[in-house]
């Protein structure tokens, strides 16, 4: 993938918000002296959208969007206008 689609990728995930893993592992010593594992720790976190992200889709990627003008509430409106645009696509088969 070239670098421009993995950046409009990686921003389009912090605008929408996403769940990340986190992996804990703690490890001891045997009576060898080798390491192995004691406790393995998978926890799920959800990181909240960036409403700053949401802002610079919109400029990116709308011509006649002012998002400088816009309030917070009215750029999450905007953010669920088209979430519903991308699930109706989604629903329709087509990108």
């Amino acid at each position: 993938m070239e670098e421009k689609q993995l950046l409009k990728k990686a921003l389009l995930k912090k605008a929408l918000g996403y769940t990340a893993s986190e992996v804990v592992c703690e490890y001891v010593l045997d009576e060898d002296g080798e390491k192995r594992l004691a406790k393995k720790k998978i926890t799920k976190k959800h990181v909240a959208p960036d409403i700053s992200a949401v802002k610079v889709l919109l400029d990116d990627f709308s011509d006649n969007f002012d998002c400088k003008s816009k309030t917070d509430e009215q750029l999450m409106q905007e953010r669920e206008r088209l979430l519903n645009l991308l699930k109706e696509g989604d629903a329709d088969g087509n990108c």
